[in-house]
C-alpha cells in the first residue's frame, strides 16, 4: 500500500507484486500537527477502504508492506510516532514512513543500481531532502519560519499581498499586484481585499489563489513580482546546494528532482532562474521537474522494500506515465522541456 499524504490532498494506492495499481482513492490534506496524528490517520481510513473495494477486497487491505509519505512528518520523533499510529491500523505487516519529499526523489530517480540525488518540493510550502552514497541522508527540518524556510504557495501568497498592500497605501514601492490582487476576486483595492480577508468573506484557504496571479503580474515585467519569484528561485537552489555540499555530490553528476505545484507548472521567470543559478553553483547538477502524482515515489519505496523485479517498476511507472514526466534518472527524458500532468500552485 502506497500513501503520499500532502498537505491539501491525499493518495492511497494498493499495488501488486507485479507493479499493477489495483485500487486508487483520493482524499483531503493530512494535517496531524493540527488535528493529531491518531485523528489525522483516522483520515486515511475511508481512502484505504475505496483503495481496498477497487481491488475486489471486502475486508482489511491486507497489504504486505505500507509505505507512506507524508506531510508535516518532518522530524524523527515524528515519523517514530507516525510509524506507530499507522502500525496500529494493521492495513498492512510492515510500515515504514518517510517525509513526502523522500516520495519526489524517489520518483525522478532511476530504478537500479543506488538512488542518490536531491530532491526540492516547492508545494503549499517548501522542503528539500537527500540520499547520498551509502544511505547517507541530508534534510531540513522545514517547519517554517522557525526553521529558516522562506517560500511556497502560501508563503508567496502572503507575500503578494504583503507587497501589494503597502503599494496601494503609500509605505512601498508601486506595483501591479496591489490592482491584479484585488481584481482576481472581483475587488478594486486591496483595503477591500484586506477587509474581506480579515472578516471572513473570504475563505483563508482561497489567498493560494492569488499564487498564480503573482506569476502572470511578475511575467509582465512588474519588478517587484519579478523579485520574489527570483527570491523563490534563490530559496529552492541555496536548498538544493546546501543538501549537495552536505552528501559530497557538487563534484559528480546527480539530479536534483524539483516538484509540488509551484515547481511543476513551470512558470518560465522561475524555472528558467532556478537553472540558471543551479549552473553557477553545481554544473554538475540535473535539474529535472518530476509532475507524475507523488504516490508514485511511495509505490517505489514499496517496491524496493519488498524486492520486486525490475519488470514492476515499469509496469508501475508506466500505469502513471500520462499524469506527467516519471523518467528516472539518466534517461534524457527526464530532463526535457515536456509539461503534461503539471498541477497548479493552489492544487500544491
Amino acid at each position: 500500500m502506497a500513501i503520499d499524504a500532502g498537505n491539501s490532498k491525499t493518495d492511497v494506492a494498493l499495488v501488486g507484486p507485479d507493479g499493477s495499481v489495483l485500487g486508487a482513492a483520493r482524499g483531503g490534506g493530512f494535517r496531524p500537527p493540527v488535528v493529531g496524528a491518531e485523528r489525522a490517520v483516522g483520515s486515511l481510513a475511508p481512502l484505504v477502504e475505496e483503495a481496498a473495494r477497487q481491488a475486489g477486497r471486502s475486508g482489511p487491505a491486507g497489504a504486505g508492506h505500507v509505505s507512506a509519505c507524508l506531510a508535516n512528518v518532518d522530524l524523527p520523533s515524528e515519523e517514530e510516532e507516525l510509524t506507530g499510529v499507522l502500525a496500529e491500523r494493521g492495513w498492512g505487516a510492515t510500515v515504514t514512513v518517510a517525509n513526502d519529499t523522500f516520495a519526489l526523489l524517489r520518483a525522478g530517480v532511476g530504478d537500479d543500481g543506488e538512488p542518490t540525488g536531491v530532491s526540492v518540493v516547492c508545494g503549499a510550502g517548501i522542503n528539500c531532502a537527500g540520499i547520498g552514497h551509502g544511505g547517507r541522508v541530508a534534510r531540513f527540518p522545514a517547519i517554517g519560519r522557525i526553521s529558516g524556510d522562506w517560500g511556497g504557495g502560501g508563503y508567496l501568497s502572503e507575500e503578494a499581498l504583503w507587497w501589494a498592500a503597502r503599494a496601494e497605501d503609500g509605505r512601498g514601492e508601486p506595483t501591479e499586484l496591489a490592482r491584479a490582487l484585488p481584481a482576481h476576486f472581483g475587488l478594486t483595492t486591496m483595503y477591500e481585499l484586506i477587509e474581506a480577508l480579515h472578516l471572513g468573506r473570504l475563505e483563508p484557504g482561497r489567498r493560494y489563489e492569488l499564487t498564480p496571479v503573482l506569476f502572470a503580474v511578475a511575467g509582465a515585467g512588474d519588478e517587484i513580482a519579478r523579485a520574489v519569484v527570483e527570491r523563490q528561485a534563490e530559496e529552492v537552489v541555496t536548498m538544493a546546494v546546501v543538501a549537495l555540499g552536505r552528501l559530497d555530490l557538487l563534484g559528480e553528476e546527480t539530479p536534483v528532482v524539483l516538484g509540488g505545484g509551484v515547481l511543476a507548472a513551470r512558470h518560465p521567470l522561475l524555472d528558467d532562474r532556478i537553472r540558471e543559478l543551479l549552473a553557477e553553483r553545481a554544473p554538475k547538477a540535473e535539474p529535472r521537474v518530476v509532475t507524475a502524482p507523488p504516490v508514485l515515489g511511495a509505490a517505489l519505496l514499496g517496491l524496493d522494500r519488498t524486492g520486486a523485479p525490475e519488470s514492476a517498476y515499469a509496469r508501475l511507472r508506466a500505469h502513471y506515465a500520462p499524469a506527467g514526466d516519471t523518467a528516472p534518472a539518466g534517461d534524457a527524458a527526464a530532463a526535457d522541456d515536456t509539461e503534461s500532468g503539471t498541477e497548479s500552485p493552489s492544487e500544491a
